[in-house]
């Protein structure tokens, strides 16, 4: 039986982050309320945002009454974060009252405060996508799948952010797409949107219903490392099940250090933490070449490459995180063999190909800017 109130702290007090829950519409009735003995904790790299135990501490928010539907949709989505409905005692403007409150179920974060700016944005599309799959996957599913959902809700927390002259292109925006529905087909640590849409024309009319599928991975970061003493790059080699799925005859993948922005953090600290990662590599000075969607006909993935100053005198060896069942190899050559490789074919992943295109071009200027 649920008690018919619920303490929201911030930021589930505000539109932004309850409105996405409750799925639009009137929000039900609130007032005012202090819960003390507790503050709000939060994974300063995830989504992940609840109350926990804190003597000294208290928290200002809402009392809100949610029964039926709208209650359930809380519950949902406070488990895909971790957390459950406790009993609590709130201090209200008509005194002590009872109701209930969501408190980490069991690990909680270190971090504290209300997330603000490019966390906060990533919280409320995280919850989009989570109550996406109510109705669809049990609340016990969720916590797992939480991960990859906050890597696809920073992507597009940052997506409206993406600023570019435009010269040779028309000068259409997402305000010329009507977006009619989107469905959250499918979710791992990838995932699937199914999108009903309409978008205006180069003859200037609307196009008529379309469906779209896209694969959302989040975005992503690649570095290239390059010693300019000994005019050499790093790259790394492992299976790629993308290969493999086309039948090819060699599933390994020459490429350079890359990995998912999965935290609030500036493209080049994901850059110098995956070359520490893949190939044991501390960064010096880094340059960005270029960031592009490699495939956008059917992939949101947004790639920032840079090229990364780098002693390369001891390096190679096999490296990788255990707990992502990683097997990297790394290997050291000369920026002409790399070039070589392109020609050849024996490189034939685009992210390495337009690292060393461009590397071939700047070396020089960068040899004489780092030595």
């Amino acid at each position: 039986m649920f008690l018919s109130d619920l303490f929201l702290p911030p930021p589930f007090d505000a539109a932004d982050a309850l409105g996405p829950i409750l799925g639009g519409g009137a929000l039900p009735p609130t007032r005012p309320a202090t819960l003390a003995g507790h503050g709000l904790r939060r994974d300063p790299g995830g989504v992940r945002v609840a109350l926990a135990a804190a003597a000294g501490e208290s928290v200002t928010g809402l009392l809100l009454t949610a029964a039926g539907d709208a209650r359930a949709r809380l519950d949902f989505a406070m488990a895909a974060l971790g957390a459950v409905p406790v009993p609590v005692t709130v201090a209200t403007g008509a005194g002590p009252a009872p109701a209930e409150a969501y408190l980490f179920a069991d690990t909680v974060p270190e971090g504290q405060g209300v997330p603000a700016g490019e966390d906060r944005a990533r919280l409320a599309e995280a919850l989009v996508e989570v109550i996406g799959h109510y109705g669809r996957r049990t609340a016990a599913d969720m916590p797992f799948l939480l991960h990859g959902i906050g890597i696809r809700a920073l992507g597009r927390a940052r997506g409206p952010h993406r600023s570019l002259p435009v010269v040779l292109g028309a000068a259409h925006t997402a305000a010329d797409v009507e977006s009619l529905s989107r469905d959250f087909a499918y979710a791992h640590y990838f995932g699937v949107e199914e999108h009903r849409l309409r978008h205006r024309r180069f003859d200037g009319t609307m196009s008529e219903v379309i469906g779209r599928g896209v694969f959302t991975s989040g975005d992503a970061v690649t570095v290239l490392p390059y010693d300019p003493r000994r005019d050499a790059v790093l790259m790394i080699e492992q299976f790629r099940a993308g290969p493999f799925a086309r039948r090819d005859p060699r599933p390994w993948s020459l490429e350079p250090p890359a990995g998912r922005a999965d935290r609030s953090e500036p493209p080049e600290e994901t850059a110098r933490r995956e070359a520490h990662e893949e190939a044991g590599l501390d960064i010096g000075r880094v340059e960005r070449i270029a960031a592009f969607y490699p495939s956008p006909g059917i992939m949101s993935e947004y790639i920032t490459a840079f090229v990364g100053e780098a002693d390369l005198g001891r390096a190679g060896g096999v490296y990788g995180l255990a707990e992502e069942h990683e097997d990297i190899r790394a290997i050291v050559v000369p920026l002409a063999e790399a070039l070589a490789a392109c020609a050849s074919g024996e490189i034939d992943t685009a992210p390495l190909l337009l690292s060393l295109f461009w590397l071939d071009r700047h070396a020089e200027r960068l040899r004489r800017a780092w030595l």
